[in-house]
């Protein structure tokens, strides 16, 4: 398996640093470290995400990490990070 990261989901990681740098640059350090490497638990066992069958047939799929989500997709042999959002934000 290989794991590939969106325009979207790197765009994301640069937003979530910026969200609490104000108040904690090294919460918000500690915070996109921890989303940067998340992902890579997923090449041993890439369905370790809860499905989000809305997206079928596409193979979405989500992990938390913290308080964050990450969603991703399976294609062939490729683990595509979509999209990352702290579970308290407004997605609408």
């Amino acid at each position: 398996m290989e794991l590939k990261w969106t325009r979207k989901a790197l765009a994301d990681l640069a937003r979530l640093h910026e969200f609490p740098a104000p108040v904690s640059r090294q919460a918000a350090a500690r915070a996109v470290q921890a989303l940067a490497k998340a992902p890579t638990i997923l090449l041993s066992n890439p369905r370790i995400g809860e499905q989000l069958f809305q997206f079928a047939p596409r193979e979405v799929r989500r992990i938390l990490v913290a308080q964050y989500e990450v969603r991703y997709e399976i294609r062939d042999s490729v683990i595509y990070v979509l999209r990352l959002w702290h579970t308290r934000e407004d997605r609408a």
